[in-house]
């Protein structure tokens, strides 16, 4: 039998656009763009938005390298479909700043000297970030004591810093540092 009178009914595979149209709200400005489904938040920020203070480490959301604010949320932006955030506000290390001042995470890891070789700085001040506004929710971590009230802020003591941003990790070993830069924010 001939092969082509087999496929002779069959239909043509229809034409899947995979692509689409998302605005997405970066560091204060609505953008509208086209992405590819397959493109992450932290490729569609460092390759159309030119902002590279996001970096790609471990691309597996290990490391907390990419580590950006989705909606007031730290999240890890290498594992983020960027067509899934259409309408969202992200938030990088970039839009942090007021103008010409620098956030008090920013100012506080300058002041401490809370970085060495600087890769992972970007990630690690959007985490303490989202972090800090998570225990002034009153979110747990898993060391906040069981009698801590539910529904007020958390209490950031050493130990509830490291655990938090635990997620984020330094190759240079700049972690205590890194500490006491967010316990001066919070003091």
């Amino acid at each position: 039998m001939d092969s082509l009178a087999l496929g002779a009914d069959l239909e043509p595979e229809p034409v899947v656009d995979e692509h689409s149209t998302v605005t997405l709200h970066v560091n204060g400005e609505p953008t509208t763009l086209t992405v590819d489904h397959r493109t992450t938040v932290l490729e569609t920020l460092r390759e159309s938005f030119g902002l590279t203070g996001a970096k790609k480490g471990c691309d597996h959301g290990q490391c907390g390298a990419c580590t950006v604010l989705v909606d007031g949320r730290r999240v890890n932006s290498c594992l983020l479909l960027a067509v899934a955030q259409d309408g969202a506000t992200i938030t990088t290390v970039e839009g942090l700043a007021d103008g010409g001042s620098l956030h008090p995470v920013q100012r506080a890891f300058v002041e401490r000297d809370a970085l060495q070789c600087g890769f992972c700085t970007p990630g690690q001040i959007c985490s303490a970030v989202g972090m800090l506004r998570e225990a002034a929710d009153g979110h747990p971590s898993h060391v906040t004591r069981p009698d801590a009230a539910a529904t007020g802020p958390v209490a950031l003591d050493a130990d509830e810093i490291r655990e938090r941003m635990s997620g984020n990790l330094c190759r240079c070993g700049a972690y205590p540092r890194i500490v006491e830069a967010i316990e001066d924010v919070i003091e």
